[in-house]
This record gives C-alpha cells, sequence and structure tokens, in this order.
C-alpha cells in the first residue's frame, strides 16, 4: 500500500494538501473531496479511504482552501470547483495507469458535481456522492440538484434514509430524471454521516464497508 502526501496548486490561492492511499491491486483512483464541517483526515474520511483501498480503488483526498488555512465557512463555489479541477489534475499525472472517478463527502461531492457541469473535469469517468446534500437540515428543496442536468458523466448517490440533507422524496424523481446516467443505493436508517440505528443489524464499519463496495461494483460497470 502506497501513502504519501502531495501538494496541489489552486489557481491563485496557493498550494492546498492532498494524502494518496494507492493499494497495489488498483483499478481506480477517486479524488475525493471532504465535507463543509471536517478536512480530509476526518475519521469517516480516513476509514472510508481505507475500505475502498480494500476494493482496488485508490484515492487522491484534499484539503479545500478555507481549511487549509484554519478558516471557520467555505469558500465560494468558484474557489471550490477549481480546488476539485486542480486536484483531479494532480491525481491524472499521479496515476496515469488508473481511470478517474470523483466525488466526495456531502458539499465534497455537490462542489464535484458542479465542477463536473461547468466543464472543468471531463476526464473523469464518474462521480460518487457520499451523501448528495439536497438541501439545508430540514429545509427540503431541490434548487442544488439543477446543475446535475449538465454533468455528462454517470453519478452514484449513495444516501441514508434519516439523511436530513437529502429528502428521498425529492431525490428520487430527480435521479429518475437524471436516467441511465444516476444510480441511487439508498443505506436503510443511515443518516447523513452513514451512522446506523442499531435496530438496523449493522454498524457504522459494515455501513462504511458496503460503501466501499457498492462504488467498486458500479464502478466496473462504467
Amino acid at each position: 500500500m502506497q501513502v504519501r502526501e502531495a501538494k496541489i496548486a489552486v489557481d491563485s490561492h496557493g498550494d492546498v494538501s492532498g494524502l494518496l492511499v494507492r493499494p497495489a491491486t488498483a483499478e481506480w483512483m477517486l479524488v475525493l473531496a471532504h465535507g463543509a464541517g471536517a478536512g480530509m483526515r476526518h475519521t469517516f474520511m480516513e476509514r472510508l479511504a481505507s475500505e475502498l483501498a480494500n476494493v482496488k480503488i485508490a484515492t487522491l483526498r484534499y484539503q479545500f482552501p478555507y481549511m487549509e488555512k484554519g478558516r471557520g465557512g467555505p469558500d465560494r463555489p468558484p474557489v471550490l470547483t477549481a480546488t476539485v479541477a486542480s486536484a483531479v489534475r494532480v491525481a491524472a499525472k499521479e496515476a496515469p495507469d488508473l481511470p478517474l472517478l470523483a466525488g466526495g463527502k456531502s458539499m465534497g461531492g455537490r462542489m464535484t458535481s458542479t465542477a463536473a457541469s461547468e466543464g472543468l473535469i471531463d476526464d473523469v469517468r464518474g462521480l460518487v456522492f457520499f451523501g448528495f446534500p439536497l438541501h439545508p437540515p430540514n429545509n427540503p428543496g431541490t434548487k442544488r440538484a439543477d446543475h446535475l442536468a449538465k454533468v455528462p458523466m454517470p453519478m452514484l448517490f449513495l444516501q441514508g434514509t434519516r439523511d436530513t440533507l437529502a429528502d428521498l422524496k425529492l431525490l428520487q424523481p430527480i435521479c429518475k430524471g437524471l436516467g441511465s446516467r444516476a444510480t441511487l443505493h439508498v443505506i436503510d436508517t443511515a443518516d447523513h454521516s452513514f451512522h446506523m440505528l442499531k435496530s438496523s443489524g449493522s454498524d457504522d464499519a459494515k455501513t462504511l464497508k458496503s460503501l466501499a463496495e457498492t462504488t467498486a461494483a458500479w464502478a466496473a460497470k462504467l
């Protein structure tokens, strides 16, 4: 297993940190962005990268500039999408032999799809959303999904039934409207952080493993 740090230059916003995890058996490279409130070294991101490595998916995790600099709130969308594009370019250079996927947790996934809708990451084969944030918590709406119609590549939505940032009654018809480009995989009792209810008979560790396995199975069909 190769694990090493990387530096990603983001236009006039300086360098941000990256972390490359590549198993010897890697078949894909996933450029993986963090959510709004926690960086690339958050426990969820660490464990997810480990489980993805177990199913032959290398990852390049990276920081957004605001997280790199320790600022409280996210950068403006143009800065976030520029960071996504820069990370994808670095991943392509670091692993030219691997086909690319991109996505992320919550906001990181949404900024990745925004970058894709703007034609900034055309070399990516597919997008993976680990909890797409369709709307603010408990405030249903669909405006955040408007750009998805302009995303040209296949998309995998991994969503929990208790996710307060994505009412499935709204997300399901959106995915249906995207046709064959969208695959929606629902995890019963999972919340936005993929924490499980005890009554589910599963736990967080099993769920992370399932997220990775579902991603690998989906990628194999691209």
